[in-house]
């Protein structure tokens, strides 16, 4: 029977090591011929053989499209945990171009000599079939479990999992008899069989026993791929005979000879093509990959799976899918999405928001998953992950215009406005997100000089509730400009922004340790020393609970020159506040401070973090402050210098309107209930909040974000552009 898999073609070189150039010139000409995969046999204790891991990580090297795999690899020869390790490492470094095709071991004599302890033929097939699942469990990095792995021929107690390879890497068997057929159909991917090796009748048979073997563990047959080594001779219509009767899919032409790999390219190959699609069409039977029975018991109630648009079957990612674990959850808050779809351009982006739509269940839309609040992930819902609308782009070098997707990082924007000398003060770290900030707020290092990242904004466009596409600036859809800066998840999905760049240098990246054990004292002062620094230097101060006896806090700022005595004079007052214990200041590229590397975003639980704006430091405040900090109710205490540029724009100019606030305060709690007991006696000192820290959803959050005013003009707008309040799953303003 035909199983319906794509057509695919593949090459099968000799890896002699009296031919180093030929064997790699080969497998570079399959690529260029077309083939889809090259591979190798393997046999480690043959002498003039290349060893088989090596070369195939050097064609890897050479190459950039074609898959890459062992025909098969020796399992008993080659350690499963190391192989899962190795294996996971070259499809990182090969872009997701590995398969692992596996073998038991046939030529015991040589192998023994080299060490290897013989295996009786079921004890080989045993083996491996445990070398399958220790390499799975190695790859199953979404697992928090220590792995523990009591086998007969592997023993783990406790080794890190990881890394996971970069994409579902699949397991071939080279299989001939019938327990290792059995294999094939309860664990592994494909069939990799040689037709020389192959008595009359034995393709026949060999599906048989592994559609019966897939059945009985619950996998559909057609999840397993049928592959065929075949001679490079072998007429069209034999090839198709295997196709249409045995359900091969991809067939692997074993020949060094150059000639006919272009011959079978040439005429073989189209021809091929041609009579199955024929065939295929006629017959009426179901093609193409099949998911996985595992994968759909994960789905999720309320989703329409089999509704989902072709257009968007190759951007959706499900649960039992291969790299849900890196989508799943965010920096800081663990998730459990039912579907995340990632379009890669604004078409894409409309038809996932149209499905979402139709869908009873929650929308997040993530750009960068880096947002403290957690909002971009759910439980059971769908995520619409902007991360791959991510291009930056100059518009204008006379006025330092630049177009940026949602998808980017502020370390990308950063690298991309170096060269030209500009900078956006965007956030303290290069990791997150442009479009989460940038609909937010914006306070970065830069902000007392250069104002709120949305204070560099000129125009966005944005994807409406309703599916339609419009351009936002102050003479286009004004009052729409107005709500994207600064509440703009409330009003659909902003598919690009545009930004006028400052001009910025180099700058004094400065990092400063001190005693805290005046706590209260250290906050007030620092509070003082930047509400009278210039507006060149930008400053946070980060605090926590004593830990040993010893109470410490760190401050970290920016000061906009490159002259070394205005830095060191500018640092001076803000690193005198409290005892000196530690320092750094170094003259770096702005694109240098962002340029941190990224966090995983594997959050897990709920984050509970409060935030707060506040004009002054007061003794006051500063008292209750630090009793927070002593209670042990929080375990990060952070507070943002603002002010400066950030005050010069009108408070009505923009949704973001605590414009007058010099300290944005943040507070991180293990404990949901008590940060949130804890953190009352600092309410009644804060004019406002910032979303972008706040994880609190009771209702009275919303009038701290927005006040009175600035609330009711948004929920004016909710009402006519999403009054249906499709973007409901966010800091939500209710139409």
């Amino acid at each position: 029977m035909d199983y319906g898999h794509p057509l695919r073609f593949g090459t099968f070189l000799t890896p002699a090591n009296d031919d180093l150039e030929g064997v790699v010139v080969r497998a570079v000409l399959s690529e260029q011929l077309g083939f889809d995969l090259v591979t190798f046999q393997d046999h480690p204790y043959q002498p003039g053989f290349l060893d088989t891991w090596t070369l195939l990580s050097w064609v890897a090297a050479r190459t950039e499209k074609v898959e890459l795999a062992g025909n098969v690899l020796n399992v008993p020869m080659r350690p499963a945990p190391v192989l899962a390790r190795a294996a996971a490492s070259l499809d990182l470094l090969s872009g997701g171009r590995l398969a692992l095709g596996l073998g038991a071991g046939a030529f015991w004599d040589p192998m023994v000599a080299m060490g290897v302890t013989r295996r009786t033929p079921g004890e080989s097939v045993d083996q491996l079939s445990e070398a399958i699942d220790v390499i799975r469990e190695l790859w199953d990095t979404e697992s928090r479990h220590p792995l523990r792995f009591d086998g007969e021929y592997y023993q783990l107690n406790g080794p890190k999992r990881g890394p996971a390879p970069a994409h579902r890497v699949p397991i071939w068997l080279g299989a001939y008899g019938p327990r290792m057929l059995k294999v094939a159909g309860t664990k592994a991917d494909g069939w990799l069989p040689s037709l020389s090796y192959l008595k009359p009748g034995a393709l026949a048979r060999g599906n048989t026993i592994i559609d019966e073997a897939a059945v009985a563990t619950g996998r559909d047959p057609r999840e397993i791929q049928r592959l065929l080594n075949v001679p490079a001779d072998r007429s069209v219509e034999e090839l198709l005979g295997y196709v249409l009767e045995h359900g091969v899919s991809t067939f692997v032409i074993g020949t060094d000879q150059p000639a006919e790999l272009e011959r079978f390219a040439a005429e073989v190959i189209p021809a091929l093509r041609e009579a199955v699609d024929r065939e295929r069409a006629a017959s009426g039977a179901p093609t193409g990959p099949v998911r996985a029975a595992a994968a759909l018991a994960r789905r999720r109630d309320g989703i329409d799976y089999d509704g989902l648009p072709d257009s968007l079957a190759a951007v959706a990612i499900e649960p039992g899918d291969f790299g849900y674990a890196r989508v799943r959850s965010t920096y800081m808050r663990g998730g459990a999405p039912g579907l995340v779809l990632q379009p890669v351009d604004v078409e894409q982006a409309a038809t996932a928001l149209a499905f979402a739509r139709e869908q009873e269940v929650p929308l997040a839309v993530r750009s960068g998953g880096h947002g403290i609040s957690g909002r971009s992930t759910n439980d059971g819902g769908i995520v619409i992950d902007v991360g791959r609308l991510n291009a930056i782009e100059i518009l204008s070098t006379a006025d330092r215009l630049i177009r940026v997707g949602p998808g980017a990082r502020w370390k990308e924007v950063a690298a991309a406005l170096a060269p030209h000398g500009w900078a956006l003060s965007s956030g303290d770290y290069g990791g997150v997100g442009v479009g989460g900030l940038a609909t937010a707020g914006g306070i970065g290092w830069l902000a007392r000089e250069h104002g709120l990242t949305i204070d560099r904004m000129r125009a966005a466009e944005l994807l409406l509730a309703d599916g339609t596409l419009v351009r936002t600036s102050e003479t286009e859809n004004p009052d729409l400009f107005w709500a994207v800066r600064g509440a703009g998840a409330n009003f659909g999905i902003v598919t690009a922004f545009e930004f006028q760049a400052d001009e910025v240098g180099a700058v004094g990246f400065g990092q400063f340790v001190l005693d805290a054990t005046d706590g209260a004292g250290l906050l007030e002062r620092w509070g003082a020393a930047m509400e009278a620094a210039p507006r060149d230097v930008t400053t946070n101060l980060i605090m926590g609970a004593p830990r040993r006896g010893q109470s410490l806090a760190q401050i970290y700022g920016v000061v906009d020159s490159e002259v070394p005595d205005t830095i060191i004079e500018r640092f001076t007052p803000i690193a005198s506040v409290g005892p000196l214990l530690d320092q750094q200041v170094q003259l770096v590229p702005y694109a240098g401070v962002m340029n941190v590397p990224d966090a995983p975003h594997d959050g897990q639980g709920d984050p509970a973090a409060r935030s707060g704006l506040i004009e002054h430091l007061t003794p006051s405040f500063c008292a209750a402050a630090a009793r927070l900090i002593a209670s042990g109710a929080v375990y990060f205490f952070q507070v943002r210098s603002v002010g400066g540029a950030v005050a010069d724009v009108p408070s009505e100019a923009t949704a973001y309107a605590h414009r007058t606030a010099n300290f944005s305060v943040v507070a991180f709690g293990a404990s949901r209930a008590r940060l949130d007991a804890a953190w009352e006696e600092l309410a009644p000192y804060f004019s406002g909040l910032y979303l972008s820290f706040e994880t609190d959803q009771r209702l009275e959050r919303i009038a701290e974000a927005w006040p009175p005013a600035t609330l009711s003009r948004l929920r004016d707008l909710k009402r006519r552009y999403d009054p249906a309040n499709v973007f409901r799953d966010n800091f939500n303003i209710t139409p």
